[in-house]
């Protein structure tokens, strides 16, 4: 990961609070398009719902959605456990619900980031609740050596170290959401 420097960096407003590539553009177009194709072969016969936790996943979830050769359907939750700062509180706030009934669907939770785990852990618990036939996850990243809960996630795109990233739909005040790579943020909160 990491392939690109800073030199090939086009959002110049951004530059002064970025530092090193996390994961480039072509990494995340490669990757979200070989989870495509998985979870094609996964849900044959059965097009699961696609579950986005905005705003981070949104990004992501429109590539991925287009990488899976079924008839998939979506829907949105947002969820708040971060506000203003760059660690989740834990304390985990609906902020948007689903508008479609889960009782007997394929679901695949489609999250941007994994880091403790306790948003998530609530969040399949709280649609494990609604009797899904069957409930998975798809995160673009899982933070290595962050989770307080130990979690089982059939979809990864990247295991990263534990720094905080943006670009790629994570955001810090929601800016940098729009960067196509992902990036270690330097900047200030």
């Amino acid at each position: 990961m990491g392939s690109l420097s800073r030199d090939d960096f086009t959002a110049h407003w951004a530059l002064h609070d970025l530092g090193e590539v996390a994961v480039s553009a072509k990494e995340i177009a490669d990757r979200v398009a070989e989870l495509g194709r998985q979870v094609t072969r996964d849900y044959t016969g059965r097009p699961p719902l696609l579950v986005c936790v905005l705003k981070g996943a949104l990004t992501f979830m429109s590539d991925l959605m287009r990488a899976i050769e079924l008839p998939v359907e979506i829907d949105f939750m947002a969820v708040s456990s971060y506000g203003a700062a760059t660690k989740t509180s834990g304390v985990v706030r609906i902020v948007k619900d689903l508008d479609v009934d889960l009782l007997n669907r394929d679901v695949i939770i489609v999250e941007d980031v994994v880091d403790s785990g306790l948003t998530l852990n609530y969040l399949r618990q709280y649609l494990g609740a609604r009797n899904p036939r069957s409930l998975e996850v798809c995160a673009l990243l899982l933070k290595e050596g962050e989770q307080r809960v130990e979690q089982s996630l059939k979809y990864v795109g990247f295991t990263i170290p534990a720094d905080f990233v943006v670009g790629y739909g994570l955001d810090v005040n929601e800016k940098y959401r729009n960067l196509d790579a992902i990036y270690n943020f330097t900047g200030e909160v």
